[in-house]
């Protein structure tokens, strides 16, 4: 199993600190990873320092260093409880609204990146939760590709190409079959023995350019494929709760 990297939450007030460590370990062993950029961040657990002007210029030439750009919601603020297609976050910025307000979102965060000089057709949801509706606005306003899902590689669902997630991480590391999964880090909050085991993955060879994904057939899953993801997100959604009152 071929492991890809996504970082999450990144922001022109995030910790650069922490930033400029992970992406020194990436660049050490040429690893383009995908990150996921909130278009107007407000959420205030993420506004780490003040922000940095040269932000957008900073992802532009990521980007053009062959990194994998996201659209990470809007505003990353939780406005719903709604669990919606993939429940293992437990709030959510997009699940549970109307069509037409998800559609006005995803359009100004489209906009946004645009501005920026930001292109891309990939989309990550905050807290991993996103409905149909959320789906219909994708398509509106053309991302077709998630970064989420359970699977060993990409899949085609509701319309949209899903490029799944680690179920367990130990689990995916010991898997010899052929296929490819994500690792989800947020560098904000690592701490150095995040750093350590991160350093470790990347020197034991598994760890492939984001990009890779783009050369994986894509299979069309059915509707038990898609009550196995659902049932496998929401007991680990269940896990992590029960975990945190023991």
């Amino acid at each position: 199993m071929k492991i890809t990297i996504r970082m999450d939450d990144i922001t022109p007030d995030m910790d650069y600190a922490k930033f400029s460590r992970f992406k020194a370990l990436l660049d050490k062993h040429d690893i383009k990873p995908l990150i996921g950029v909130v278009p107007e961040n407000k959420d205030e657990k993420l506004a780490i320092e003040e922000p940095h002007e040269d932000f957008w210029s900073m992802v532009k030439e990521l980007q053009e260093k062959g990194w994998t750009i996201a659209m990470h919601g809007l505003n990353h603020l939780y406005t719903t409880k709604a669990s919606g297609l993939f429940p293992i976050g437990g709030k959510s910025e997009f699940a549970g609204l109307s069509l037409v307000k998800q559609d006005e979102m995803i359009r100004e965060g489209r906009r946004i990146l645009s501005m920026n000089g930001i292109s891309t057709d990939i989309f990550m949801a905050p807290s991993h939760s996103f409905d149909k509706n959320t789906l219909r606005a994708l398509k509106k306003n053309d991302f077709f590709i998630l970064t989420d899902g359970f699977g060993n590689q990409p899949f085609r669902s509701e319309g949209m190409i899903f490029y799944p997630i680690s179920i367990k991480r130990g689990s995916s590391l010991k898997d010899e079959r052929d296929g490819l999964v994500t690792f989800v880090y947020h560098c904000n909050t690592m701490d150095d023995k995040d750093f350590d085991k991160l350093e470790s993955l990347l020197e034991s060879g598994k760890v492939v350019s984001y990009s890779e994904f783009r050369q994986f057939k894509v299979k069309d899953r059915n509707l038990f494929g898609n009550m196995w993801q659902y049932s496998i997100a929401k007991a680990k959604y269940i896990a992590m709760q029960i975990k945190k009152y023991i």
